[in-house]
C-alpha cells in the first residue's frame, strides 16, 4: 500500500494513495487500520479505494468497516467527491451527515477540507 504519515494540523495523518488496494472487505480494513495502528490518529482513505459496495449502504460493508475504525480508535477520513451517490441515495445522505456530526468518521471533498475537520475537532 503507498502511503505516508503526514502532520496535518498537529495530527498525524495516514494519507493513502489513490491507486493502493480497494476495500471491498473487512480485513481489508483491518489492513489499512493496521497500517496506521502506531503511526498515525487518523487514516485519509480516497473514495477510489473503497468499493461500490461501500456506499450500497444495504450490503453492511460501510457499517462494518466504520465500525471497525471506531473500535481501534483510529479515526477514518473518506476523501473525495460522492455528490452522485449523495444525490441517488437518501440513507446515504443521512449517514454522511451524521458521520460528519462526529468525532471518528468523516466525509470530506479533499485534504484541505480534512485540515478543517481537525481544526474544528481540537478546539
Amino acid at each position: 500500500m503507498s502511503e505516508q504519515v503526514q502532520e496535518r494540523n498537529g495530527v498525524p495523518v495516514l494519507v493513502c494513495d489513490a491507486d493502493g488496494p480497494v476495500v471491498t472487505g473487512v480485513q481489508d480494513a483491518l489492513d489499512v487500520i493496521g497500517s496506521a495502528f502506531t503511526r498515525s490518529e487518523v487514516v485519509a482513505l480516497p473514495v477510489s479505494r473503497l468499493s461500490d459496495d461501500f456506499f450500497e449502504l444495504r450490503t453492511g460493508l460501510a457499517g462494518e468497516v466504520m465500525q471497525k475504525f471506531v473500535n481501534y480508535q483510529i479515526r477514518l477520513a473518506i476523501v473525495g467527491d460522492i455528490s452522485e451517490r449523495l444525490a441517488a441515495s437518501e440513507s446515504l445522505r443521512a449517514l454522511v451527515h451524521e458521520s460528519n456530526r462526529g468525532r471518528h468518521i468523516w466525509f470530506v471533498p479533499d485534504l484541505d477540507a480534512l485540515d478543517a475537520h481537525l481544526t474544528q475537532r481540537s478546539s
